[in-house]
């Protein structure tokens, strides 16, 4: 038996995989499956205009994953019946004054620089294809190819295909820790129960490194980054706007965003906190979001505030997943995606499931292994 501990986007993907090729697997999953960072997620796929300096060797990862998601929601269509709401407007980066001017072009230098194909807007531009946004936008740039998805959907999707496809799922059962003999998985515990099984694939986002039994070599680091969000609801057959769209941020919100989805929600974030696995709100970030968010488009003024919340990323030290073997037989990681869960959760099923099945440790994944942080170490002494 195969044991998945973590039911988000990426363990019920691998599920998914897995359970169509065959194999026995079950899912656990603290809470509800598909509650956690995925459902607090805002489904951007935008490893375009989201690329940063020092994570040039995520981004072929990112790219890849991207393009294989218009086939991934056709799939989960023909499956499960559910539209995962996949939309291809593309993603704007507004600016406000001179300041912001000036780091959207640097960024787009950037962009550009790795063969990206992003372009440059004027203020006119960005609001002749965005009439609503803010008469203060000066500037822009623009992706054609970042898309986005609805994240709630995808994983209400995902759950239905992967018990369709013969998948077990445990929920509301929390693992505190794996057992080992010989170096190698034998089972995985319950505050009440001991489970044999042959190989434990561990997609517990932010919870990942805090079980129990797993040796110091196989622990993958991965710490919460707490992310604050609301959504304001629009007119489905008039929103405001139709595009991602991202604006300047502060310390708390190092950048606004607002991603529309096609039943008039509009999702905003998101808060960069390092508060432990804190998630609470608080006055000042809903505040922050609020304020940053009515900058760049005004009319949310009058939209009713439908929700707010507050999810967990998990992050590596290098703010990029762990995927493939640890270096305890049977335990194999997908673990720490931080922004990029959504974004990167089809190459991730296709290649845990590929490793799982086949023993291939695909090239896409070969820099995303755990001992790539030993390897660092090494280099640093």
């Amino acid at each position: 038996m195969i044991a998945i501990i973590g039911g988000g986007i990426c363990g019920l993907g691998i599920g998914w995989r897995l359970a169509q090729a065959g194999e026995n697997v079950t899912v656990y999953d603290r809470g509800a499956a598909g509650m956690g960072a995925t459902w607090a997620a805002a489904g951007m796929l935008a490893p375009q205009v989201e690329a940063e300096h020092g994570e040039e060797f995520l981004l072929p990862l990112a790219l890849k994953s991207r393009a294989m998601w218009k086939g991934f929601a056709a799939e989960l269509l023909s499956t499960t019946g559910i539209d995962v709401d996949y939309r291809e407007e593309g993603t704007m980066v507004v600016g406000l004054d001179r300041d912001d001017a000036e780091y959207l072009e640097n960024r787009l230098s950037y962009f550009q620089s790795l063969g990206l194909d992003v372009h440059w807007l004027t203020g006119y531009q960005a609001r002749k294809r965005e009439p609503h946004l803010a008469r203060a936008v000066g500037s822009a740039i623009y992706s054609t190819l970042d898309h986005q998805v609805d994240n709630r959907l995808v994983a209400e999707a995902l759950k239905t295909a992967f018990l369709g496809a013969g998948g077990i799922l445990k929920e509301n059962i929390e693992i505190i820790g794996v057992v080992t003999a010989g170096g190698k998985v034998s089972a995985i515990e319950t505050a009440e129960d001991t489970i044999l099984t042959d190989m434990v694939i561990l997609a517990a986002g932010a919870w990942s490194r805090n079980l129990a039994g797993i040796p110091d070599s196989s622990r993958p680091l991965v710490r919460p980054l707490k992310g604050q969000m609301i959504a304001v609801q629009m007119e489905p057959e008039n929103p405001l706007i139709e595009s991602v769209i991202w604006g300047p941020g502060n310390g708390i919100v190092p950048s606004i965003y607002l991603a529309p989805k096609s039943n008039g929600r509009l999702v905003i974030g998101a808060t960069v906190e390092e508060m432990g696995f804190d998630t609470e709100l608080t006055a000042g970030g809903i505040m922050e979001l609020l304020r940053l968010a009515w900058d760049v488009l005004p009319g949310i003024y009058d939209l009713p505030l439908v929700e707010s919340w507050a999810g967990l990323r998990p992050a590596s030290r290098d703010d990029a997943p762990i995927l493939g073997p640890s270096k305890t037989k049977g335990l194999v990681l997908a673990t720490g995606h931080h922004r990029n869960g959504i974004l990167l959760a089809p190459l991730t099923a296709k290649a845990v499931c590929n490793y799982v099945r086949r023993g291939e440790v695909g090239e896409s994944i070969k820099p995303f292994l755990l001992d790539r942080f030993e390897k660092a170490a090494t280099s640093d002494v």
